[in-house]
C-alpha cells in the first residue's frame, strides 16, 4: 500500500488534470516539480510531494498539528479502524477516475480505497500540510494538495466519479460541483457511543446527527445506503492517547485536566469503536 519513495514524484496526471489554479482559477499544467497556469501562476510541489494552493492564513485551532497528526499515524497504524477502512474500501471499490478524500488526514483511508479500486487515482485535500506530508506518500496513485474545504475548491467542474468524507467538514454544494452526474458520495462519521467509555476527554457526538446530515445534502444528493460499523476493541494505555489526541480533542488537551488524565492512565480499556457510513448518488 505504501511506497516511501513515491513522494519524490511528480503529482500523478490525473490529479493535474483536475486540478485549477487558486489565484484565478485557470488549468494548471505540470512542469517539472511546479504547477504553474497561463497567467503565470505558481505553485512548488515541497519536497515530500503535495502541493499547497493556500495563499491566505487558517484560523489556529483549524489545521491538525504535529503532535496530533504523529498520534493519528501510529494510532491508524495499529489497527483498531481497520474495520472502517476495509468497509469504505468496498462501498468504492467500482470507482474509476478520481477519487477525492475530502480531509484526507495522513490518506490512511484514501489509500486503502486506492487498493481495492485498481482503476482509480485518488487527491488527498487537507487543510493540515503537516497531515499531507504523509498523505503524499501513502500510495502511489494519490496526489495531495492542502486546501480550505470551506473555500471553493481549486477543481474543475464533475472531474470526480467519487468524493470520500471521513470525520471531516461537510461541503454539500462543492461535493456536488466536483462530482459527475451520478457520482458516489461516501460519509463516515462517528456515532453516539463511538469512545463512549472515554467520557469527556473525547468530544461527544451528537444525537440524531445522521438527519442533520441527510438534512444538509438533500438539496444536492440521493441518499443510497447506510452501514454501521461498530466493534469494541481493546487498547493499551498509549493507544488510548492516541484515540484522544489525534481528534478534536487534541487542540484542548491542555483544558479540563485531559493532559494529566492521559498521563495517569496505566492500564488497557476496552471501547467502543462506532461509524456510520452514508452513501449518497449526485443529483
Amino acid at each position: 500500500m505504501t511506497s516511501s519513495d513515491h513522494g519524490n514524484d511528480p503529482l500523478p496526471p490525473r490529479v493535474v488534470e483536475a486540478l485549477r489554479c487558486s489565484v484565478c482559477g485557470a488549468l494548471l499544467m505540470g512542469v517539472d516539480r511546479t504547477l504553474r497556469c497561463e497567467e503565470g501562476h505558481s505553485f512548488d510541489l515541497a519536497r515530500q510531494g503535495y502541493v499547497n494552493l493556500l495563499h491566505a492564513r487558517i484560523p489556529a485551532g483549524t489545521a491538525d498539528t504535529a503532535p496530533m497528526v504523529a498520534a493519528r499515524a501510529d494510532f491508524l497504524a495499529a489497527g483498531a479502524y481497520r474495520p472502517l477502512a476495509e468497509e469504505l474500501a468496498r462501498v468504492c471499490a467500482e470507482s474509476e477516475g478520481l477519487v477525492i478524500d475530502a480531509g484526507a488526514g495522513t490518506g490512511y483511508y484514501l489509500a486503502h480505497i486506492l487498493d481495492a479500486a485498481p482503476a482509480a487515482t485518488g487527491l488527498a485535500l487537507d487543510v493540515s500540510a503537516v497531515a499531507l506530508r504523509r498523505a503524499a506518500r501513502a500510495h502511489p496513485r494519490l496526489g495531495a494538495a492542502v486546501w480550505n474545504l470551506w473555500e471553493r475548491w481549486p477543481l474543475g467542474d464533475e472531474v470526480a466519479s467519487t468524493v470520500v468524507n471521513v470525520f471531516a467538514p461537510r461541503n454539500g454544494p462543492e461535493f456536488h460541483r466536483v462530482l459527475r452526474p451520478g457520482g458516489l458520495l461516501a460519509v463516515a462519521s462517528p456515532a453516539p457511543d463511538h469512545l463512549r467509555e472515554l467520557g469527556d476527554l473525547v468530544l461527544a457526538v451528537a444525537d440524531r446527527k445522521e438527519e442533520r446530515l441527510d438534512g444538509t445534502l438533500g438539496e444536492y444528493f440521493a441518499r443510497t445506503s447506510r452501514t454501521a460499523v461498530r466493534r469494541t476493541t481493546v487498547l493499551p494505555p498509549d493507544q488510548v492517547r492516541q484515540a484522544v489526541a489525534m481528534g478534536p480533542a487534541g487542540h484542548h488537551l491542555d483544558k479540563g485536566g485531559r493532559r494529566e488524565r492521559l498521563a495517569a492512565i496505566s492500564e488497557a480499556q476496552e471501547v467502543t469503536v462506532s461509524f456510520t457510513i452514508s452513501t449518497y448518488r449526485r443529483l
